[in-house]
């Protein structure tokens, strides 16, 4: 039996049979084509539209422009005066034998990681910059993508993909202005960063596994986890 050629092509998503709307990848509401911005590349053909709406693009925007400035030391007190709910908390300087608070990371505003889904691969997108700003991509386990995001050491673009908040500097940066430069050990001077949980046992490079600590401190504990070398203290 011959083929019906007026039939729509299954390689084609219900949202482009939808005349003038388009089903936008991060909110999941459907808009007009106005509101999608065209793509460009190898990807485009004739009248294609990007996946995330301008309103999500421009959020994802400002979520990067609120990480850098959190990063900056020198805007960090300003920018929170501005925005009171990006506050960033103080932390108190404390001996090694005391209770102590790791400090809340900045809020971030965006779909959790139970929507991200993995390619055929098993494998998610992650994008960012690099110090210098040039872009950089590569493919990660779903595991930690979603490790990442409930971090707030990234955000969720679409289901496939997620965008690094920090450069290293910035994170760097970051860390140390949050902490205003106090040790989260012994609540002296610090200068450089700490993994709470050490990578080498599964720990990542996120707001809340990381803090300021002392060139003392972060030698002492080493690889060590975090409960072992308090009660060495």
């Amino acid at each position: 039996m011959p083929s019906n050629h007026n039939e729509p092509s299954p390689q084609h998503s219900p949202a482009d049979m939808t005349t003038g709307s388009k089903r936008c990848a991060r909110c999941g509401e459907n808009k007009p084509l106005s509101d999608f911005l065209r793509r460009t590349g190898k990807r485009s053909v004739k009248g294609s539209r990007r996946g995330t709406c301008r309103s999500c693009r421009a959020q994802l925007k400002s979520l990067e422009q609120t990480a850098v400035i959190a990063a900056d030391p020198r805007s960090i007190t300003d920018h929170a005066e501005r925005n009171p709910v990006h506050r960033i908390p103080p932390v108190a300087a404390s001996p090694k034998n005391s209770k102590r608070t790791i400090p809340a990371p900045l809020p971030v505003e965006g779909p959790d990681a139970s929507v991200l889904r993995p390619n055929r691969q098993g494998k998610i997108r992650m994008r960012g910059r690099t110090d210098k700003g040039s872009r950089w991509h590569q493919e990660i386990d779903l595991e930690l993508a979603v490790t990442l995001v409930q971090e707030h050491a990234a955000v969720v673009v679409n289901r496939n993909t997620i965008r690094r908040l920090y450069s290293n500097k910035a994170f760097r940066r970051y860390i140390l202005a949050r902490d205003r430069h106090t040790c989260f050990f012994c609540g002296n001077y610090g200068d450089t960063i700490d993994h709470l949980l050490p990578r080498a046992k599964g720990g990542h490079t996120t707001p809340v596994n990381c803090v300021c600590a002392c060139n003392e401190c972060n030698q002492s504990k080493a690889d060590r986890n975090l409960e072992d070398f308090i009660g060495d203290s």
